[in-house]
Order: structure tokens, then C-alpha cells, then sequence
């Protein structure tokens, strides 16, 4: 089972994993400690890794949404490992076979749009930018109320501008791309 952990973990080094297992999510290692910290929730241990004890903290399913609007408020990317195979499934395969799961979603502070994570007392913004030769194209999206913008500038002076949008409500892309417009 921790060998499936880590595979998955390899795959998202930036993001706490929230791994299923069974009625909780449960973190590991660095990340049971960074979460267990940020949520004031117990920090325990689970088995042992290379002769040391393996951190580990969890939240149960049921109520993870406050936990997960806690640490996006708190800056964090959060992975949701589900298990993606039914229990009954891997007991064929042997008594000890681990379940399969896998990341089902990557949340960010800049990708949230369901109502029980956002902050309702405020905007939130979410926005997508192009760049085609000098044609700069922009979409915005608020959020509560659905209000859409686009804009197309061939100006390199144009930009967008949002009044009170906090870094942590936008997602910026890594690397830059071209795209017809």
C-alpha cells in the first residue's frame, strides 16, 4: 500500500495527496506533517519507512471539503488519490492485493469552483490567457454572480485589469504557449 502511495506521490511532488482509504483521506510523510499542522488536526504514525516511523494524519470523507477550503486558503495544492477499482475487484486478484487508486483531481487556489470551497462573502476569479504573434486574448470569468469578459488587444500595452483580485484567486500558466485566435 505504501508503495502505491509513493508511485502516486512521485507523480504530484507539489501537491498534498489525500489518500482514500476507506471512510478517510489519509496523508503521509512530509505531507501528514504540513497538513496536520495547517489544520491543527493529531499527527500520528503508521507503520515504519527505512527504520523510521511514517507521519501520518487523515480527515474523514464525509467532511473533507472544510478541510480541503482550509488548506486552499492557506495557499496549498491539494491531490484527491480515489480508489478507482471496487474492493470486492482486488480480492480477486489475492487476499493482500491493495485496491487501485489514482489522483481523480488537482485543487488549487486558482481551479476551485464548487460553491462549499469558494468564499461567498467575495469575488472569484478565474482567467485564461493566449498569445498569438501580437495578438494578446484574455477570458475572465466572476463567480458569484456567472459574469463573463473577453477581450482580444493587439497592443502589448492592453492588459487585463481586475480590481481586487488577490494572487491566490488566479491560476498563472508555467509555460507560454501559441494558439490561433
Amino acid at each position: 500500500m505504501m508503495a502505491q502511495y509513493q508511485t502516486i506521490k512521485a507523480a504530484h511532488p507539489d501537491a498534498l495527496l489525500f489518500y482514500r482509504m476507506g471512510d478517510f483521506y489519509e496523508l503521509f510523510f512530509d505531507d501528514a506533517v504540513k497538513a496536520a499542522a495547517a489544520l491543527d488536526i493529531a499527527l500520528t504514525k503508521r507503520g515504519k519507512h527505512l527504520g523510521q516511523d511514517i507521519p501520518m494524519c487523515g480527515v474523514p470523507v464525509h467532511s473533507h471539503e472544510a478541510y480541503l477550503s482550509r488548506l486552499i486558503r492557506q495557499g496549498f495544492k491539494v491531490a484527491i488519490g480515489e480508489q478507482i477499482e471496487d474492493p470486492a475487484e482486488a480480492k480477486k486478484r489475492g487476499g493482500k492485493a491493495v485496491v487501485k487508486r489514482d489522483v481523480v483531481r488537482l485543487i488549487t487556489p486558482g481551479t476551485i469552483t464548487e460553491d462549499a470551497l469558494l468564499d461567498a462573502r467575495s469575488h472569484n476569479y478565474l482567467a485564461a490567457f493566449a498569445l498569438s504573434k501580437a495578438t494578446l486574448g484574455w477570458r475572465g470569468w466572476i463567480f458569484p454572480p456567472a459574469a463573463f469578459r473577453s477581450n482580444r488587444s493587439r497592443s502589448p500595452v492592453s492588459r487585463p485589469r481586475w480590481r481586487g483580485c488577490r494572487r491566490a484567486n488566479c491560476c498563472y500558466p508555467t509555460v507560454c504557449w501559441r494558439s490561433r485566435m
